[in-house]
Parts: structure tokens; sequence; C-alpha cells
């Protein structure tokens, strides 16, 4: 690869050969370089634009980071409370705390050479699925989703019962509970003591409950205490076992954490022990991708448009700071609008914001 330094040299040297009378085929022999080559240079802007190719080398642009800057980004990259938390995270997290460091691209070119760019945490690469119409909540406490996942228990074929209420809209964990079986009575206690917590008897428009066709979910006395905290039930499509995707994320996330005992929980104690550490990490201190890294409990509370405001703000000041590092506009730090259950089309959302029942669009 010649950088465009060296082929207008060159470019130059057989010119005033060629002009003096020499071929041009010896000419640009003795430069080192083949007669065709000249003429793709010129043919093709090789001596305006260098080398296209992605592998071609180029000098370095006068706005790319210093050493001194990649130090710091490595350095923060490498913080303790960074090191299962990517690239994506670790920007908007600075941006909290008023810290402009690089984008995120950046921070992956720099981890890039110095190979940290191996796959962060536990969790292996998510692949993207689309199941059709089902809910959409704008807003909290609209549309809530619940299920049940095992804990396993260093004794081999014990496990312990983690019961979970997210919130589809805020993705914040309003309920959960963690016990040594699985009944109706622990899932009628937990959709009770939720329901309390949440302030739902105030609500004109009560939320709607959705989880997956399991018999502890659909058991009679649950659906009667639903029907009297007015709750409206929905359940996945038969064989669907990706209908409640977001509750089924949450176990994922829950279990590919760096705390989850690999080997089992010694006892329930333990095990309820996790789990309030695990709610408290993500309501409080996970900064969520699907509603533009902030926090569930941040969007909960109403708090999101104004985190985001402060990081647009930031994003402008860094910009005008240095603004040949940045193409074209900042980033996009506009508030997650409605959420749906399963992807779903933009005309579809757009009818539902004019006021139509939950359940017409409802699987």
């Amino acid at each position: 690869m010649i950088l465009i330094e060296d082929r207008r040299s060159l470019a130059a040297h057989v010119a005033t050969a060629h002009g003096g009378g020499a071929r041009l085929r010896l000419a640009c022999q003795v430069a080192g370089i083949d007669e065709r080559t000249l003429q793709r240079w010129k043919a093709h802007a090789g001596l305006t634009e260098g080398d296209g190719r992605p592998q071609a080398a180029r000098p370095t642009p006068s706005h790319a980071l210093s050493e001194q800057e990649r130090m710091r980004v490595l350095e923060v990259a490498n913080e303790p409370r960074f090191c299962a938390v990517p690239p994506a995270r670790i920007v908007p997290m600075l941006a909290d705390e008023g810290i402009y460091l690089a984008s995120e691209s950046s921070f992956a070119r720099v981890m890039r050479a110095q190979g940290q760019t191996a796959h962060r945490g536990r969790a292996k690469a998510a692949h993207a699925v689309r199941p059709p119409t089902t809910h959409i909540a704008t807003a909290v406490r609209q549309v809530w989703c619940w299920d049940m996942t095992y804990l396993p228990a260093v004794v081999m074929g014990r496990w312990f019962h983690l019961y979970l209420i997210l919130d589809l809209y805020s993705r914040k964990i309003v309920g959960w509970e963690v016990h040594a079986s699985d009944h109706s009575d622990h899932a009628i206690h937990l959709v009770r003591r939720t329901a309390l917590a949440e302030g739902i008897a105030a609500l004109t428009v009560k939320p709607v409950l959705h989880g997956d066709n399991g018999s502890t979910l659909k058991a009679t006395t649950v659906l009667a205490m639903l029907n009297w905290l007015g709750v409206k039930p929905s359940y996945s499509r038969p064989r669907v076992s990706d209908d409640n995707a977001y509750a089924e994320a949450l176990f994922r996330t829950a279990k590919y954490r760096p705390e989850f005992p690999a080997n089992g929980f010694a006892d329930l104690e333990a095990a309820r022990t996790w789990a309030a550490g695990f709610v408290h990490w993500y309501n409080v201190e996970h900064r969520h991708s699907g509603i533009q890294y902030v926090s569930p409990a941040q969007r909960h509370e109403g708090q999101d448009q104004d985190i985001l405001a402060a990081r647009h703000a930031l994003y402008t000041k860094a910009r005008a700071l240095k603004p040949a590092r940045w193409s074209g506009k900042t980033r996009n730090w506009s508030p997650t609008g409605p959420v749906t259950l399963n992807p779903e089309r933009d005309s579809v959302i757009r009818d539902y914001s004019d006021h139509k029942p939950i359940q017409q669009l409802a699987a």
C-alpha cells in the first residue's frame, strides 16, 4: 500500500523523467511501480483521494485521539465497574457523570487495537427474531410481564423458584419473590403485593398482565385474584415459545451475571439474597440498551427525558469543541417511545396512539 503523498511524489518524478525523453515504462521501472499502476492512479483519482481499499495505509487524521487520550480510554474501559460492560454502555454511563472521552466507535477501535474486543460477560450474542402482533405500552403500569424460572441448588435435582413481574414500558422489575416450591399461592401473593406497591387501585385503566401458559400462572385461584384486582390476564399463543420475550430475556440476563453461582445456591436464603442484589442492580445500576441506556428505575420515575437531554447537551458541546471528529449529527438521545410486547409495524403503533383499546391489539 502506497500513501497518497508517496504516490504524488512518484508520479511527479516519472512525469519529469518522461518529459525529459525517457520511456514511460523504464521511468516507472526505476521508480519501482508498474506502468499500469500509474495509469490506474490517474484514471481512478488515485492521486487525489488515495487508495480506496479498506486495508490501505493512510496518514493519521489531525483530529484523531492522541496517545494520552487513547490511554485514558483504555484506563476507563478497564476499570472494575466496566470490566463486563461494552462501549455502548460505558459512554452513556460516563455521559451521566458529565464526562465525554470519545464515541462508542472510538472506544471500540482503541480496545480492538489492544485485543480487548472479545464479547464482555458470560452471555452469547443475541439473535434477532420477529414475532407478530401483541400488546403496546405507552406509559408505565399499562402492560406487565411475569414468569417463573428455576434457580439451581448445590444439591443436584433440587431447585428454587424465582417469580418476577416486569413493567414492559420501563423494563423495571416491579415485583419478585423466591420460593422453595412452585405453587399458585406464591403467584397470588406476588401479584397482590405488586399491585399494592404500584398503586394500581387508583388507576382508571388497570394493567394487562402477560405470561406464558404455565399451570401456575393460569390457576383458577390466580385468575380470581387478577379479576378482583381488575388486572387483565394475557397469555402466550400455544406452541409459541417467544411470546413472552421480555421476561425470558430478563432471566437470561440474570443467569449470565458474574455473581450468579455456577454451582447453585446453598439454600433458599442464599437464593433470595442473590435475587435482591440482582433486582437492585437491574433496576438502579443497569443501563438498558432498549431504553436509550438509562436505568429502568429512571425511566419508571420519568427521569429519562432530563437525563437524555443532558446527554444531548454534552454531545453537542463535545462536537463544538472538536467538530472534525464528527462526520454527521450527534447521537440520537431521543427518549424511547411506545413499547410493543413483540415487534410491530409503525402503522399499528400509530393507530394505538389514537386511544384504541389494548384488547383490540392483543394476540
